[in-house]
C-alpha cells in the first residue's frame, strides 16, 4: 500500500503523544522515521513505531531527555543522553558538534547511552547543512546481531557509519551504511513481506548462508512479532574482513570510547557515536577544496558505464527515492502497515485507518 507521507507522519506523531511525549518530540520522531522511508532506508523508517512504543511501555526509552554534558572543552564534548530518544537527543549532541567546529574548525563529540539514533545519514546531512563535514562512527550496545568474517556466532551490532562532505554547487555526498552485510531493519522488512534479503545475507550456526530472516528471529511468534533472541543464526558482515575491521572500529569508537559499551550480551539497549566535525572554510582557507571537489566529482562521475547502470553519488539514490515518494507516498508491506495500526490501537489511538 503507499501512505502519503504527511498522513503518516502525523499517525506517528500522535502514536507517541498518546504516550506521554510533549508535541516537540512526538513531531521530531515522526520527522525522523517518516525521512528515513522517504529516503528508501525503509529499515529505519516507521516499521520501527512498534518497537519504540514496546520500549517506551518497557521504561527502555525515557520521553523528552536533555542530554548531559559530561566533558566540555573548546573542541570536545562527551554527551550521556540519558536513554532518551535518539530523535531527541541525536540533534542535541550533533547540534554541539556543528557549533564547535564552526567556532575553531574541528570537533569531536562522544554520545553515549541514547535511544536508537534511526538514519545515521540523517545527522550528516545535518552537519553539511551547516557547512560542516562530518564522520560518525556508531554502535549498538545490547544489540549483537552479526559475526564477524570467519565466525558464526554474533559479536558485533549492525555498527553503522555515515559520512558527509559538502560539494560546491550540488547537493553534498552523503555516505550511510550498515557495516553488516544488510540491516537488521531490512531483514525485519523482509520478514514483514517486503523486499527479500540478497541471497547469502545471513549465516547459520552450521556455516551456511541463509536469505530467510527466521535464521535470525526463529520462527513467527504466535501474534507474528519478531524478536533476533529468538534466532540461532547472525548477519554477516559486508566485504568480508574489510567490513568486520570496520564494524571492530565503529564496536570500538562508538562503544567503547565514548563509554557506551560495546556490545555483548543482556547489557541495556544503547547507541553510542563517535563523531567527528570539519569545516573546510578554517582547514582551506586558500579554498583548494572546493574547485578540487567539483573537478574529481564531474570526473568521477564521467567514468565508462557497465551498460544499464550509473554512477551516483552517495546520498543521490537517498534523493531521488525522496522526490518520488513525496510524491507518490510511501509503499509499506500489509504486515508492516497492520504492526503500525496495532500498536496505535494499543495506545488508545482510534483513527481512521482504512486507506
Amino acid at each position: 500500500m503507499l501512505i502519503h507521507h504527511e498522513t503518516l507522519a502525523g499517525l506517528v506523531r500522535d502514536i507517541f503523544a498518546a504516550q506521554g511525549c510533549s508535541a516537540a518530540e512526538s513531531g521530531r520522531i515522526a520527522q525522523y522515521l517518516v525521512a528515513a522511508n522517504l529516503t528508501g532506508h525503509d529499515s529505519h523508517g516507521v516499521i520501527r513505531v512498534p518497537r519504540y512504543v514496546a520500549m517506551l511501555g518497557r521504561d527502555e526509552v525515557r520521553r523528552d531527555v536533555t542530554a548531559e554534558i559530561v566533558t566540555d572543552t573548546p573542541a570536545f564534548a562527551l554527551v550521556d543522553g540519558g536513554y532518551g530518544f535518539g530523535q531527541t537527543v541525536g540533534p542535541q549532541a550533533v547540534r554541539l558538534g556543528i557549533d564547535k567546529a564552526l567556532q575553531g574548525g574541528v570537533a569531536i563529540v562522544g554520545l553515549r547511552h541514547s535511544g536508537h539514533l534511526g538514519r545515521i545519514g540523517e545527522w550528516a546531512e545535518m552537519a553539511a547543512a551547516a557547512g560542516l563535514c562530518s564522520l560518525h562512527f556508531v554502535n549498538v550496545a545490547g544489540s549483537e546481531l552479526v559475526a564477524p568474517f570467519g565466525g558464526v556466532e554474533r559479536r558485533f551490532s549492525t555498527a553503522p557509519f555515515a559520512a558527509g562532505f559538502l560539494a560546491p554547487g550540488r547537493a553534498p555526498v552523503i555516505l550511510d551504511f550498515a557495516t553488516s552485510l544488510v540491516a537488521e531493519g531490512k531483514v525485519l522488512v523482509a520478514a514483514n513481506g517486503g523486499k527479500p534479503l540478497p541471497e547469502g545475507s545471513l549465516i547459520e550456526p552450521d556455516g551456511s548462508l541463509s536469505q530467510n530472516p527466521d535464521t535470525l528471529y526463529g520462527p513467527p511468534a504466535a501474534d507474528g512479532g519478531r524478536n533476533a533472541q529468538n534466532g540461532f543464526g547472525a548477519i554477516r558482515a559486508f566485504g568480508e574482513h574489510k567490513g568486520s575491521g570496520l564494524a571492530l572500529m565503529c564496536e570500538l569508537l562508538g562503544g567503547s570510547l565514548t563509554g557506551n559499551g560495546a556490545t555483548e550480551p543482556d547489557r541495556k539497549f544503547a547507541n553510542g557515536m563517535f563523531s567527528l566535525y570539519l569545516d573546510p572554510a578554517q582547514i582551506d582557507p586558500s579554498h583548494v577544496f572546493d574547485a578540487d571537489m567539483t573537478r574529481y566529482l564531474d570526473w568521477f562521475q564521467q567514468a565508462k558505464t557497465i551498460p544499464g547502470e550509473a554512477i551516483l553519488t552517495p546520498g543521490e539514490p537517498e534523493r531521488l527515492s525522496r522526490a518520488k515518494r513525496a510524491k507518490s507516498g510511501v509503499p509499506l508491506p500489509d504486515e508492516t502497515w497492520a504492526s503500525i495500526v496495532a500498536a496505535a490501537r494499543s495506545v488508545g489511538v482510534n483513527h481512521d485507518l482504512s486507506f
